[in-house]
């Protein structure tokens, strides 16, 4: 993971935001890039960004949907 501040091309997708966004702000969007996903806090579009590989990305989503974060929460 990196952060990613503009300097790698993007594809010409948009932000996207959960649809289980409730509009309270606590929200992050995440990009398709041309090689990668990044990620930025909704509440701040021209803040830091997170890069992720695809293959990081896809090991994020798996552990998501196995529960490995429950406890977090």
């Amino acid at each position: 993971m990196a952060q990613c501040d503009g300097v790698r091309p993007q594809t010409a997708d948009r932000w996207r935001k959960s649809s289980r966004s409730y509009g309270s702000g606590d929200c992050v969007e995440v990009r398709a890039m041309n090689d990668g996903v990044g990620v930025r806090d909704s509440k701040d579009p021209d803040g830091p960004r997170l890069w992720f590989t695809r293959r990081e990305w896809a090991a994020f989503l798996a552990g998501v949907r196995a529960g490995e974060f429950d406890h977090l929460g």
